[in-house]
């Protein structure tokens, strides 16, 4: 082996800057899950749907229930979008299933 002559050609001296990026986690945007009052669907049936799709208990699903009968909507929960989306839709399969016209939508929080 020979030595390099001190002429600095490519010796690969030089200067070099390293930066650090910081990754933040962006939290998911989140979603609520609204029943919304028909004149049809029986107040048994959303007290059901309450319990089976968004575990609420009886007195949980009946008060939220009668707030859907009394203001035209109530909110059964707060979901990311894909959990959300998938209860709207097991929600209004089950619903036309059991051939009531029972509304369930999801809008941004």
């Amino acid at each position: 082996m020979q030595a390099a002559d001190g002429d600095g050609a490519g010796s690969g001296r030089g200067t070099a800057v390293i930066t650090r990026t910081k990754t933040r986690t962006k939290k998911p945007s989140l979603y609520r899950v609204l029943l919304l009052n028909d004149d049809y669907t029986p107040m048994e049936f959303v007290v059901h749907v309450l319990e089976r799709f968004f575990q609420k208990d009886r007195e949980a699903a009946t008060r939220i229930m009668l707030h859907v009968h009394n203001h035209g909507v109530g909110e059964c929960g707060v979901y990311t979008f894909e959990v959300a989306e998938t209860k709207v839709s097991q929600v209004m399969d089950f619903a036309r299933q059991h051939q009531h016209p029972l509304q369930c939508v999801m809008e941004k929080k």
